[in-house]
C-alpha cells in the first residue's frame, strides 16, 4: 500500500521524468494520506497507441490510478488527486535542451483515487 499505476502514452518517453515523478509521488502521497514512503510502489505502462478526442496528432495522455487502504476520507482523496495533477503538470512539462526547447504534446493528465478492496494482502521478503 499504496499501489500505484501510470499509464502514459509513447509520446512522453522522452519528456516525462518517469523516476522522478515516482520518487516526487511517494512523497506527496506519504504526507497527504498519511502512508509510508517505504510502502508505496509505482509501476508505470507505456501505451502505443492512444486517441484523444477526433485522434489528431499532437495529444498524449497520462492516466495516474492510485489505490491506498481504507480509511481516508473523501476530502483527503480529492486533495491528493489535485495535488497528483499538479505534480504530473511538473513532470511532463516541455523541457529545453542545449538546442532549445524539446516539444511535448498536448498531455490530458487524468488521476482516480480509490480504496484496495478487503482481500488485499502483501508479502515482503523473500
Amino acid at each position: 500500500m499504496p499501489q500505484i499505476t501510470v499509464d502514459y502514452s509513447a509520446n512522453l518517453t522522452d519528456t516525462f521524468d518517469r523516476r522522478g515523478f515516482a520518487l516526487a509521488l511517494h512523497a506527496l502521497t506519504a504526507t497527504v494520506a498519511n502512508a509510508t514512503v517505504e510502502n508505496c510502489k509505482t509501476r508505470f505502462r507505456c501505451l502505443e497507441e492512444v486517441y484523444v478526442a477526433d485522434g489528431a496528432p499532437g495529444s498524449a495522455l497520462v492516466h495516474v490510478q492510485l489505490a491506498l487502504l481504507t480509511g481516508r476520507t473523501e476530502a483527503v482523496k480529492a486533495e491528493l488527486s489535485e495535488a497528483v495533477l499538479e505534480l504530473l503538470r511538473t513532470y511532463t512539462a516541455r523541457g529545453a535542451d542545449a538546442s532549445g526547447p524539446v516539444p511535448v504534446p498536448v498531455v490530458h493528465a487524468s488521476v482516480d483515487v480509490n480504496e484496495l478492496g478487503a482481500a488485499y494482502r502483501k508479502h515482503v521478503g523473500a
